[in-house]
């Protein structure tokens, strides 16, 4: 297999926004292929040789059946095609892995990959049942009633965040605690006017109409953030009775996109904005934990990537994870013997929000850059998925001009 690398520069998130916010009258996937047309642009990548289009998307929009190759269309690509790729909070990391296995098979030598979710006003589904009382159906809102209840486990999300607090003993005051420090590390990324955040995010965002003809308004940054403070967090009781998991220990659903692209060395190399940056993907891992313990998922498939890589936990020098309890970030330290301290360092999608297929690929831009700053290195992200699932990346950064 040939190895794939991402282009340096070559990835852009949008800001996200809670539901509900600046971003919930946009149609997700116009939106992505509004933006994304207009990044091409900036970057002078019209002629960039995109072989193949990967789409994830996990809350169906109007006509996203036709997926990929309607976005490429939108987005001026009509002759490229492509698979749409829908796996909850794994999406991310499972494009991206296509991606890779497309171009180390010779089968592609430049893929565009793309992630879009609006949480926002999700589907309310009717399924007819001809054979129910009186010919009724089953009606399901698509995003609340899949939060809210794992068909096979029959729990909430938010439940299988009390067994696993509960399996490893870990307190709401502990809880608050890492929360305190999650936020404080978002803070370095907004810092400077959002110096960070500026190198993969264009700020202000402008936010444009739902027909896309006009922008009516802007966006500093991420959208609907709320400070924590421990006087604040110590006041806040567990969702569940008897639990330990309070509001602030978990994320919030929100809207946006992402994307990069995934490549053989030397197209990489001539689209990167700098050169002498190397970004390689080195393995990747996917898992499943027992019913019911979601957050545990992200361990064993970080072990699951660790193994394709040929690596040891000891050769990680960077990690982040996707963490919609902040009881993820806990067990993962304590397994995997990583400090949770040296975790997510310039934020994480505990603070700035969950709107699914997008979520993964910020994580994994926001640790290419952070290395980068660092002069290089090896990391890795792993973050959980509905079904007690997960999916881990890990992705090498070399600066030869460091």
């Amino acid at each position: 297999m040939k190895p794939s690398f991402i282009p340096y520069g070559q990835y852009w998130s949008t800001p996200f926004a809670r539901w509900q916010g600046s971003l919930a009258h946009l149609h997700a996937l116009e939106f992505a292929a509004w933006n994304a047309r207009r990044e091409i642009e900036r970057r002078k990548l019209r002629d960039a040789p995109i072989d193949l289009g990967v789409l994830g998307t996990t809350v169906p929009q109007n006509a996203s059946f036709y997926g990929l190759p309607w976005v490429m269309g939108l987005m001026g690509f009509g002759s490229l095609g492509g698979p749409t790729i829908a796996q909850a909070c794994a999406t991310s990391v499972r494009c991206m892995s296509l991606a890779a296995d497309e171009v180390g098979s010779g089968r592609a030598d430049c893929v565009f990959v793309l992630t879009a979710d609006r949480v926002s006003n999700g589907p309310q589904i009717y399924y007819p049942n001809p054979a129910g009382p009186g010919g009724s159906g089953r009606h399901e809102n698509w995003v609340m009633d899949n939060i809210n209840h794992d068909p096979l486990a029959r729990v909430s999300m938010g439940a299988t965040g009390e067994n696993v607090a509960r399996r490893y003993g870990i307190t709401t005051a502990e809880q608050n605690e890492v929360t305190l420090m999650r936020y404080a590390q978002y803070k370095n990324a907004t810092a400077g006017d959002h110096a960070f955040q500026r190198r993969y995010m264009r700020l202000p965002f402008e936010v444009p109409d739902e027909k896309f003809r006009k922008i009516t308004g802007s966006m500093a940054g991420d959208e609907g953030i709320h400070a924590s403070t421990a006087d604040g967090l110590a006041k806040l009781r567990p969702v569940t009775e008897g639990g330990t998991i309070t509001y602030g220990g978990q994320t919030h659903p929100s809207d946006g996109n992402t994307a990069l692209f995934v490549c053989s060395q030397d197209v990489a190399k001539a689209l990167s904005t700098r050169p002498e940056i190397g970004i390689r993907i080195l393995g990747v891992g996917a898992a499943r934990t027992e019913l019911a313990y979601m957050p545990l998922a992200p361990v064993p498939a970080a072990r699951a990537a660790l193994k394709n890589a040929g690596l040891a936990m000891t050769a990680i020098t960077h990690v982040k994870t996707h963490n919609p309890f902040v009881v993820n970030d806990i067990v993962f330290s304590r397994e995997m013997g990583f400090d949770i301290a040296k975790m997510n360092q310039f934020g994480c999608s505990l603070v700035w929000g969950h709107p699914q297929a997008p979520t993964g690929m910020r994580s994994v831009i926001e640790l290419i850059e952070e290395m980068v700053l660092d002069g290089g290195g090896t990391g890795l992200f792993s973050g959980c998925a509905a079904g007690d699932t997960a999916m881990s990346l890990i992705i090498r950064v070399e600066d030869s001009a460091a």
